[in-house]
């Protein structure tokens, strides 16, 4: 089993990121596998040195401690170009010059007569990225002097499935309580997702494209993250099936939410570990408080203890 905790350095940690972390590294352990930590930091205009390094010192205080070098994917570019590359060569990205502007704009007055090619949902559906992308470039291709992202051709990308369905394997719980085997619906990802992006305008590779590529190169057999991440699972399978990459098991779990209901975000400091630990938490009581067991015994000395 290997296990990973991917988080953005671009803020402090907070309880939704001890769950997930703890969730993931307690398998691992109790697994006798591995546990690794990627720093997802490709998003230049918010990622901040002091980030990086609290979330390691945060992890080290809860007893999370990574086997192996921690990865950072500012230093993966060449990875995430090739897995674009490829996908361009076998006509399945598109440039796209649109804004997000423009996008809310066409889906919510579209052109007289325009067809909707990808996806064929109705016009301002929403899906993993907000309004749904009404294929403005793909049928009317931009200037080859435009600053462009690249975004898959969903449909186009579809078709090159066989009969055999993509199917993923789920042993937490999605968020309508999803367990088991899933199988992937062409349907839901032409209207729940569409044709993502691929790569930003500034040359950086998208969410989707990277984390599909580096779970892959480091060989994660086991994904653990929150529910809300579900829905991205699809196009994820996806992108392994187009790629040629193996499908982890994943594991969704709950999202740690404060007393309003509310889930947690890095703005809320009072629930940062920063803060809890400078109010005299311990990692026994952060478990006691997100209702997890103590560690799993190993033989090894754990700083959660």
């Amino acid at each position: 089993m290997v296990e990973r905790f991917a988080p953005s350095p671009t803020g402090r940690l907070h309880l939704g990121h001890a769950y997930s972390a703890l969730t993931a590294h307690d398998a691992a352990r109790a697994a006798g596998g591995r546990f690794l930590l990627r720093l997802e930091d490709l998003d230049a205009g918010r990622v901040r040195a002091p980030f990086v390094e609290a979330i390691v010192e945060d992890l080290a205080w809860l007893g999370v401690l990574p086997d192996g070098p921690v990865w950072r994917q500012s230093t993966r570019a060449r990875a995430y170009d090739a897995a674009l590359h490829a996908l361009v060569a076998r006509g399945l990205a598109f440039r796209c010059a649109c804004t997000r502007r423009d996008i809310q704009q066409a889906v919510a007055a579209p052109q007289e007569g325009a067809v909707q090619q990808s996806p064929p949902g109705a016009a301002g559906d929403w899906g993993l990225e907000g309004p749904i992308y009404p294929g403005t470039c793909l049928r009317r291709p931009p200037a080859p002097q435009a600053t462009t992202a690249w975004r898959l051709n969903m449909g186009a990308a579809l078709a090159t499935l066989g009969a055999e369905p993509l199917r993923f394997r789920e042993i937490g719980r999605g968020p309508q309580g999803q367990r088991g085997i899933q199988t992937v619906d062409p349907d839901a990802l032409r209207h729940g997702a569409g044709d993502i992006v691929l790569a930003r305008k500034d040359g950086a590779a998208a969410y989707h494209l990277a984390v599909v590529v580096d779970d892959a190169a480091q060989g994660v057999t086991h994904v653990t993250r929150g529910e809300d991440l579900f829905a991205a699972t699809p196009v994820h399978r996806l992108l392994q099936a187009l790629l040629g990459l193996a499908t982890p098991v994943y594991r969704h779990h709950r999202l740690v939410r404060d007393d309003a209901g509310r889930r947690l975000a890095k703005r809320d400091d009072a629930r940062s570990l920063e803060s809890l630990r400078a109010a005299g938490a311990t990692p026994a009581s952060i478990r006691a408080n997100l209702r997890l067991g103590p560690p799993p015994d190993t033989g090894a000395p754990s700083a959660a203890r």
